[in-house]
């Protein structure tokens, strides 16, 4: 289900809420779907239980996930008064990345066409 780069510089718990981020954002975790316990993620990847426990509590902390006590974690539906917060912050942060390629020479046409491949990539899932 997830692959994780442990040579890496990212936390694994970053690593773990990306990827889980990324699967929801591409279709992959539907709404309501139920996330693998943090007992059975640690075994599979081999990670200690507490640093699922991070990231299952980052994830629901953003809003792409809920817990139910005694039932587990699921994805959650993004309404709009849940993404008003995260729309901001991800406003924010896409302006500080565009000036910067702006800075570094990117077209306007070149960051049109990264949209586009960005709504492509959500499209097929």
């Amino acid at each position: 289900m997830f692959e994780l780069d442990i040579r890496s510089r990212k936390p694994i718990y970053e690593q773990l809420t990306d990827k889980i981020k990324e699967m929801i954002v591409h279709g992959v975790l539907q709404p309501d779907e139920q996330l693998p316990s943090v007992r059975v993620l640690s075994s599979q990847l081999t990670v200690n239980p507490n640093t699922i426990q991070k990231a299952y509590r980052e994830l629901e902390r953003e809003g792409y996930i809920y817990s139910l006590p005694g039932k587990g974690s699921f994805v959650a539906v993004l309404g709009p008064e849940l993404t008003g917060g995260r729309r901001a912050e991800m406003r924010e942060a896409l302006l500080r990345l565009m000036a910067e390629a702006v800075y570094l020479g990117f077209t306007e046409a070149e960051i049109g066409e990264l949209y586009r491949q960005a709504l492509e990539q959500k499209e097929r899932g």
